[in-house]
């Protein structure tokens, strides 16, 4: 699948969506229920929001194009472990700060995130840490993690929004596997894909695939490891 492929898609907007499902929920939380478990492995759902306010740090680096003062950060820091270590990182230094200041760091710097991104256009050459890469289709991941940790909190979404949600998702899924060279063919067939790695083959509904290619899939789901293992592209 192509980017361009994805034109009909605006991704300032599915990111501003994702973001402000999360804003709208975060905001609903009170006292305890921010220590209720995520669906991230040993994170709660304060611990996904420290996780975000901290990735802000890499979003703002690589609009600055001031990628190598990130990692020099990093390294002042101490931190180790590639980009897990830098999770960890980030979700550590904030659990004990006050949640609303944490909410409200987030809050802000991904608000600048977002006006800057659609400010510069889906055309524009960003810094990344894979070197310079097009905006529009940074925006893309971001887009798709932000929708994967607002099911990772359970952050509402409407009966109406569920299948056009599902679907883009699904197209960006498909996208950064061909980006990413995964061995894996995801052929569209009746509404369902079929998923094939040389005779290894099965079929997977649109949601089963978004879970897939964010490594969300239930451990019990009967797909064989080999696909199961190529369709993580967007963990």
């Amino acid at each position: 699948m192509k980017a361009e492929e994805l034109s009909d898609l605006d991704p300032f907007d599915l990111f501003d969506t994702e973001a402000e499902r999360l804003d709208a929920y975060f905001s609903s939380l009170r006292g305890e229920e921010w220590l209720r478990p995520s669906r991230c492995a040993g994170w709660t759902i304060r611990d996904v929001l420290g996780h975000l306010a901290g990735e802000e740090l890499y979003n703002h680096a690589c609009l600055d194009g001031d990628i190598a003062g990130f990692y020099q950060m990093l390294r002042r820091e101490g931190v180790a472990g590639g980009y897990r270590g830098f999770n960890e990182w980030c979700v550590a230094r904030r659990r004990d700060l006050p949640v609303e200041q944490v909410l409200e760091e987030w809050r802000t710097a991904n608000r600048d995130t977002r006006t800057r991104m659609r400010a510069l256009g889906r055309d524009a050459m960003i810094d990344t840490s894979v070197g310079k890469y097009p905006n529009g289709l940074q925006a893309f991941h971001y887009a798709s993690e932000y929708a994967t940790h607002a099911d990772d909190v359970d952050a509402p979404v409407t009966p109406e929004e569920q299948e056009a949600r599902t679907a883009w998702r699904a197209r960006v899924g498909r996208f950064v596997l061909t980006e990413r060279h995964s061995p894996v063919v995801v052929e569209p067939i009746n509404g369902r894909y079929r998923v094939s790695v040389g005779q290894v083959s099965d079929e997977l509904s649109a949601s089963e695939l978004v879970a897939a290619t964010v490594d969300r899939l239930p451990a019990d789901h009967r797909l064989d490891p080999t696909l199961r293992e190529s369709l993580v592209v967007l963990a």
